[in-house]
């Protein structure tokens, strides 16, 4: 099993960026999938989730209305589309993923529930 995290960068206040993370070695369809993120000095945070096999999601108050989450099953990755960036998003992101027989979806944004966990990709937005 294996997360592929990609599409960070550096922006400014304002901007978007568009994070994937593509899985292999299972399927979107039982699994759900989320991403945390954790700047330098702070625990990591769950930001969104979203289950492989009826879509529905899970988001952060602080990203609500700036952040989406979506899944494409046939390309095994899910995507994080983020809008209207702020400097207090900047972190790294990672993507996660937990079988849905053993998830908790009460405490979605905990990360030790989490089994597998991609390599993080970067996100910086500047003032």
């Amino acid at each position: 099993v294996q997360l592929q995290a990609s599409g960070g960068g550096l922006v400014q206040t304002g901007g978007s960026l568009r994070l994937s993370c593509t899985a292999s070695g299972f399927t979107l369809d039982y699994y759900s999938m989320c991403w945390f993120r954790q700047a330098p000095g702070k625990e990591r945070e769950g930001v969104s989730c979203i289950v492989g096999s009826d879509g529905t999601t899970y988001y952060a108050e602080s990203v609500k209305g700036r952040f989406t989450i979506s899944r494409d099953n046939a390309k095994n990755t899910v995507y994080l589309q983020m809008n209207s960036l702020k400097p207090v998003d900047t972190a790294g992101y990672y993507c996660a993923a937990d079988q849905l027989d053993e998830w908790n979806g009460n405490m979605w944004y905990v990360p030790t529930q989490y089994n597998y966990w991609g390599q993080g990709t970067q996100v910086t937005v500047s003032s």
